[in-house]
Parts: C-alpha cells; structure tokens; sequence
C-alpha cells in the first residue's frame, strides 16, 4: 500500500490524538510514536517535540482522519488498537475515538468490532513488525 505524505502526516497525528485521549502518555507509547514516526520517515526531533506537547497544544483539533484509501484506515486502526492497548487498560474515550475513525473512513461496523476483539486477545506489541505502518509504503 503506497501512502501519500498528507496520508502519513495524518496516520501520525491521529495516532498523537489517541495517546492523549487518557490524558496520560505512557513511556511505551512514546517508544512506539517513535518507532511509527521514524517508519513514516518523521524526524526524531520532530516527534519528540509533538509527543512532548502532545498533551498541551491547544491548537490541535481532535478530528478523526480521513484517509485517501480504506485500507490505510484500517492499518491505522489496527496500529491504534495495538496502541491503545499498551498500558494493558482499554479506556472508552480511546475506542469512542478509533471507531469515529472507522466511521469516517466508511468501514463496516462488524469489521471494527472484530478488529477491537482481536487486539484484545493479543499480548500487545511484542516487535515492532507487529505494527501495520511497518509494511506500508509511500510516494
């Protein structure tokens, strides 16, 4: 799948708005924003600045992305489950949010249940080619 630099620009800051929905940013999350933004090829300086002020910056409006494929939603999905899932707690305001994006995207509300069923059958992220933003590829 081949993503456009406005699909990986949104693919990361709407991971950025996920993590900040418990109002708490756990060092694992920030490992892996890391690891996502270095896989969209963000630099590093940049995406510690945005995970530092991820929880501060007024000026960020929390709309769910709307990507220019379903199958990058999905990948995004999949990624912000895997995500949401880290600190081993599953907060409503974190699923409300990922199924918004679902909904934006036009995917099939059984294939989201199924996806959040899924994922929380798994034991977390256990390598980083777990995340689906490892197998996309862009202009």
């Amino acid at each position: 799948m081949r993503m456009s630099l406005m699909d990986r620009s949104m693919y990361y800051k709407g991971l950025m708005l996920l993590i900040r929905k418990d109002r708490e940013i756990h060092d694992e999350e920030r490992r892996i924003m890391m690891v996502i933004g270095k896989a969209l090829s963000f630099d590093a300086k940049f995406c510690e600045n945005a995970i530092k002020e991820i929880l501060t910056n007024k000026h960020v409006i929390d709309t769910p992305p709307c990507f220019s494929n379903p199958a990058i939603a999905r990948c995004f999905i999949k990624d912000g489950l895997k995500i949401a899932l880290v600190d081993n707690e599953t907060h409503k305001t974190e699923l409300a949010w990922l199924k918004a994006v679902a909904d934006e995207n036009g995917l099939d509300g059984g294939w989201y249940e199924a996806s959040v069923e899924t994922a929380s059958r798994q034991e977390g992220i256990e390598s980083e080619d777990d995340l689906e933003v490892k197998h996309l590829e862009w202009e």
